[in-house]
């Protein structure tokens, strides 16, 4: 969703664009390539290959660090405020293709699965030390998997598991015959699970984009996109907060307006961009200026 991204970030003229997720450089690319001489861009990554991969470039400064970290790793680099910021969450497609990193169910490789090296427990941690009652809690929290007291019961039964392989084997194995037929990749929600529980994405994310927020100064944009329903939940609680609507129960009274929505009903890829890059089809993007 690369030239919406642009779009939402053309009005600002000058100041530093936070990519909070600076991944393969994608975005930050075309971010300098199309804006104004005087923007920025400040990339953040947690994932050291990420830092390394990225080229010299005019306008760009690089930090390895976690965007949970944003307040210390602005305030490090000086800036008081910031004129927009991007999130493009969730795993990269660098991260996905090296079966090193233990990322894909498609592909052998350690159960690993840590996005950066601020991150102690791996994902063989998880499959083969946890309680089978924390376990069905992963699964069930992070992966909404509605058989996720079957797959745990089926990983402890089979434990030692060593590889992403036999991993999504195992899972295949606990699911019913007729459910795995439909709904893509039966160990999908799985990895899924394990992967946001090892690298604590879900409170990452609300931690940065909370500070991501405060940072912007007035008129400045904030983009988010999402791959499943966990990670847009937060971004739209978030934004429908600023906007001055409740995102739940009613409040006592409207929380105070400091945010404008800029998208209107979510934005997805369309059929071209889906066929160019298939991980895509799940991509949700929104977006708001800062108004107070």
């Amino acid at each position: 969703m690369r030239e919406q991204v642009v779009s939402y970030f053309s009005p600002i003229k000058e100041g530093v664009i936070v990519d909070a997720t600076f991944g393969g450089g994608g975005h930050t690319a075309a971010l300098l390539d199309h804006l104004d001489l005087a923007v920025q861009v400040l990339g953040i990554d947690r994932d050291p290959a990420a830092i390394r991969r990225a080229p010299d470039r005019d306008r760009l400064r690089l930090v390895e660090d976690n965007f949970c970290r944003l307040d210390r790793i602005l305030d490090d680099q000086g800036l008081d405020w910031i004129a927009g910021i991007l999130f493009d969450l969730g795993v990269s497609s660098h991260q996905l293709d090296e079966s090193g990193r233990g990322f894909s169910f498609r592909r052998e490789g350690p159960l690993d699965m840590r996005m950066g090296s601020d991150t102690d427990r791996t994902a063989y941690q998880i499959v083969n030390d946890t309680q089978p009652d924390e376990l069905t809690h992963i699964l069930s929290s992070f992966g909404e998997e509605r058989f996720s007291r079957r797959i745990a019961r089926s990983i402890v039964a089979n434990r030692p598991i060593e590889t992403t392989v036999r991993l999504a084997d195992v899972v295949t194995e606990a699911i019913p015959a007729a459910t795995r037929r439909k709904g893509g990749h039966p160990a999908r929600r799985t990895f899924q699970a394990i992967r946001l529980a090892v690298n604590e994405e879900l409170s990452d994310l609300s931690a940065g984009l909370e500070a991501g927020l405060g940072f912007l100064r007035k008129g400045g944009i904030c983009v988010a996109i999402s791959y499943h329903s966990l990670e847009d939940r937060i971004v739209k609680r978030r934004f429908r907060l600023g906007e001055g609507r409740a995102p739940g129960p009613i409040l006592p009274e409207p929380p105070p307006v400091e945010l404008k929505d800029l998208v209107g009903k979510v934005k997805r890829p369309d059929a071209d961009e889906v066929q160019q890059n298939p991980r895509a089809r799940s991509a949700r993007l929104r977006a708001v200026e800062k108004v107070k």
